[in-house]
Parts: C-alpha cells; structure tokens; sequence
C-alpha cells in the first residue's frame, strides 16, 4: 500500500504548482478531510480556499482541524458532489482533484468533466490519481486496487488519452507526468495530469 510519504509528496507538488502559478482562488473539489487545504491556508498569497467534499463526516474533521481559518473567512468548506455544480463554490482561479476521479463511477466522468471544465471553467486544473502500473511494486496483487473505494485505476497511456481528451473537448493544454519515486518500466506511483486554459 501507499506509504505517508506519498501523499506528502503529492500533496507538495500541488501546492508548489499552484504557488507557482500566482494562484490566489483554490477550489479543491473531493477535499476529504482538508490535507491540501491546511498546506495552503498556511501560505499567504491564497486569499480564498474552498474546498469540497461528498462525506460530511470528513468535512467535520476538516472544519474541526481548520477552524480558525474558516472563522477567518479565508476557508470554506462545502458538501456536495464533485460533478454537480456547487452554487456557493464561487470564482476559482484553479481547481485541484487529488486522488478522487478514480472514487467515481466511470460513468459519472464525464459529467464531472462538464463540471470542472464547463461550469467553474478555471485557468488551471491540476488531477492527481494511482498509476496501476506501479502497484505490483507496493506488494499489490494483480487486480487488487489501492484502496476499496476506488472503482478504477489507469495505466499511464490510458491517463494520458484521457487527458488529452478533455484538453481538446475544452479548450486546454494539458501537461502530464508522475509524483514520486521513478521505477524504469513501472514509472512513477502517482500520475497528475496539468490543465491550463487555452487563450480565448
């Protein structure tokens, strides 16, 4: 299974990434239990991060764990489905989904499609998820996925056709690679795909 470690890692590039890009609007859809949230709240050019997430229990946590931030006014926290639009989401100068698309039914893909990329419609959106060919080096048997609840995991071509896709459906540039330690044939454990809204 996936060390701790890991998920600091990716955690770290999102962050960096959006730091990066002068990002001052986070909406992180899928946010759990608010990990990404707390790395940007702590960093001062973030005016505003939203973040939401389907299971209000992990809400809970966040909003316990994060409480002076929300009272501030710089963080909300939402409950709501990642493919339907939030009407209190708001403006967003980028959108993150960390390791949530492969937590959807296949089927529900392209409506969460529709949502990030023709509802909010930010500059930038940046998705993180496993790479299947790595899990063999995490001691997983064939077949066996990462965690129960995700209903897929791809192979890095199928990620990338996937996001070349929605790049080209959408009016984005998308840049793909890996987080995490690099094996030659297995590539990396983490795969993120990188959106960025093509001039209008």
């Amino acid at each position: 299974m996936e060390s701790p470690s890991l998920h600091d890692q990716r955690l770290a590039f999102v962050t960096g990434l959006l730091l990066d890009a002068k990002v001052q609007r986070v909406l992180d859809l899928g946010c759990g239990a608010g990990r990404l949230l707390a790395n940007l709240v702590q960093q001062p050019g973030f005016s505003q991060a939203t973040g939401l997430d389907a299971s209000a229990s992990a809400l809970a946590v966040a909003r316990s764990e994060l409480a002076a931030h929300v009272a501030s006014g710089r963080l909300a926290l939402l409950h709501g489905q990642v493919f339907t639009p939030h009407p209190d989401a708001g403006a967003a100068d980028a959108v993150t989904l960390v390791e949530v698309i492969e937590h959807l039914d296949p089927q529900r893909l392209s409506e969460a499609e529709r949502c990030v990329f023709g509802h909010y419609r930010p500059p930038l959106v940046v998705v993180t998820t496993p790479n299947v060919e790595y899990n063999p080096l995490l001691g997983l048997r064939d077949g066996q996925r990462r965690d129960p609840g995700h209903r897929f995991e791809w192979p890095r071509d199928r990620f990338r056709a996937w996001a070349a896709g929605v790049a080209k459906r959408n009016g984005y540039r998308v840049q793909t690679g890996g987080i995490g330690p690099v094996d030659a044939d297995a590539g990396s454990p983490t795969q993120y795909a990188v959106f960025r809204r093509s001039p209008a």
